[in-house]
């Protein structure tokens, strides 16, 4: 069963976001303010994810814009193969699919579908040892 396990937030200036959120008591480490994702760990292994626009840019297959899109959902799947048909039951009934799963450079099969309200909802998986094996 997927899980909610991260909320992504695209920062528009890392340093200014970061410092926002340590102003919030979150611990983040001040060498992450030039980073282009930073990860924090909350609320029992919860996390918040921050982005550069530029590193989502880079790595996604579609073009993001901050007028669609500020906040993310992240489900973390236990397979591959769930991504794969989440995605296709999402879609098949009748919601939008941004991003069809694919294999992703940083190890995981990911896809992303967008709510009824535009928000989109990242899934994915570590990849499966034999898709990663070739």
């Amino acid at each position: 069963m997927p899980r909610f396990d991260a909320v992504g937030i695209i920062a528009t200036n890392m340093v200014e976001t970061l410092a926002f959120y340590r102003l919030l008591g979150l611990d983040i480490p001040e060498a992450a303010d030039y980073g282009s994702h930073v990860e924090v760990t909350i609320l029992d292994g919860f996390r918040l994810m921050f982005d550069t626009i530029e590193v989502i840019e880079r790595f996604s297959t579609y073009t993001p814009s901050l007028e669609d899109q500020g906040v993310g959902f992240a489900l973390r799947c236990d397979s591959s193969s769930e991504v794969d048909s989440l995605y296709a039951k999402i879609t098949a009934a009748g919601h939008h699919g941004r991003e069809e799963p694919f294999d992703a450079l940083w190890g995981q099969r990911y896809a992303t579908v967008l709510d009824p309200n535009g928000n989109p909802v990242h899934l994915y998986a570590p990849l499966d040892q034999a898709s990663t094996d070739g």
